[in-house]
């Protein structure tokens, strides 16, 4: 077991947050050994809470975002409340928060009021299109901003266009939000300076449109969708075998065309077929190129083609299920499985893809029951026993 400690160790976060932009970017921090204090309302908390009840009676999203966190479930709107966040923020390194467009700034949590009040602490604000401009009052959620940032036109197939299966938006503006926080973390150390930090869900999935954004601005046409196919590279697509799963292979270059004539489709004459023999002939053909190497996987069975592929040295893919990824053999090679404590026992979860410096393992803490650290911090920001009950018989706390 190694003994260096995590990164973020000795760092403090306090979180009005909600979701998933925030949760999963404050998770990150607490899984590199942040502690992070999560507030939540008294009455339900994060909404994303109540998305689901499959993880054993708790939300999926919930328990992937909320890791490793302390809740405080504690009302803002009652000056009471508000009082206590303003004086864990004092003490805390880095804030965060996701609220709706203008909340923060009403209750005083807005990056720039924070940050002027404390010139140390990191504040982040995470909005869906920004703090101004004439979309910046919009309500943004995910597969919103995941259509107005192009995203779903160049996802899906020809007659119909599809959102990303998963939060694309909220991810992106999560992964920018806690680089944003380490980069903020880093001047800090050499400067002694915090600040505000931005975050826009518009901006962040606009950048993660790197390829098709710059082909069309400049100077191509808009990239057609082509579902698993590439639309400038042949062949490229998925292809049933024998045994009715399918595998996705993808050829880059003619040298492995040819390697995939030679050693997999057994016909080394199309390597130098002038319909074939380069990229830009096989995709004005793609239909017939699709067509050969679908004839010849469909008489193997999965394990053969992808043998067959593999030794070739051709790309390829399963087109798994989640309950194949949740199984998969790499991941299970590697041992990235873990389990974390919540409220309704262990829950099996992946160890972040971060590998750290000596081995350190990052920290998967409990998923957090509602509330459940609200007195200890209460505590901890200096309030009796007493002044706790009131706040609970008023219903400010849980």
């Amino acid at each position: 077991m190694s003994t260096h400690p995590l990164p973020l160790d000795g760092i403090t976060v306090v979180a009005v947050e909600q979701a998933v932009a925030a949760p999963f970017a404050t998770r990150q921090l607490a899984d590199l050994g942040a502690r992070v204090i999560k507030i939540e309302r008294p009455d339900g908390g994060d909404f994303a809470r109540g998305y689901d009840t499959a993880a054993r009676g708790l939300a999926s999203h919930f328990v992937w975002c909320n890791r490793g966190k302390e809740s405080l479930a504690i009302d803002l709107k009652d000056p009471r409340g508000l009082a206590v966040v303003h004086r864990l923020v004092a003490d805390a390194d880095v804030f965060v928060q996701n609220l709706a467009q203008g909340a923060a700034a009403r209750l005083g949590l807005d990056a720039t009021t924070l940050c002027a009040a404390h010139p140390r602490l990191v504040a982040v604000d995470i909005s869906g299109y920004g703090a101004d401009g004439p979309y910046a009052h919009k309500r943004a959620y995910d597969m919103l901003v995941q259509c107005e940032a192009g995203l779903v036109s160049v996802t899906g197939t020809p007659g119909q266009p599809v959102k990303a299966g998963v939060p694309a938006a909220d991810i992106a503006a999560a992964m920018y939000a806690f680089s944003g926080v380490l980069a903020a973390l880093l001047r800090r150390a050499t400067t002694g300076l915090g600040g505000p930090v931005e975050i826009s869900m518009l901006e962040a999935l606009t950048e993660w449109m790197g390829h098709p954004l710059h082909h069309r601005m400049h100077g191509g046409e808009t990239p057609a969708r082509t579902g698993l196919a590439h639309p400038v590279i042949a062949p490229y697509d998925a292809f049933e075998t024998a045994d009715g799963e399918h595998l996705l292979l993808s050829v880059q270059n003619d040298r492995e065309w040819r390697r995939l004539t030679e050693h997999v489709l057994g016909r080394p004459e199309l390597a130098d077929d002038p319909d074939f023999a380069t990229n830009t002939a096989r995709t004005a053909h793609r239909e017939r190129t699709d067509a050969v190497v679908a004839e010849v996987l469909a008489t193997l069975t999965t394990q053969e083609a992808l043998a067959g592929l593999d030794a070739a040295g051709i790309a390829c893919a399963r087109l798994n299920t989640v309950a194949d990824v949740a199984a998969h053999p790499q991941l299970a090679a590697r041992d990235r499985w873990r389990e974390v404590e919540s409220p309704v026992g262990a829950l099996r979860a992946m160890l972040p893809p971060i590998t750290l410096p000596g081995g350190a393992e990052p920290r998967m803490g409990a998923v957090p029951a509602l509330g459940e650290h609200t007195e200890a911090l209460l505590r901890a920001a200096g309030m009796t026993d007493e002044q706790t009950a009131e706040l609970r018989r008023d219903g400010v706390i849980a």
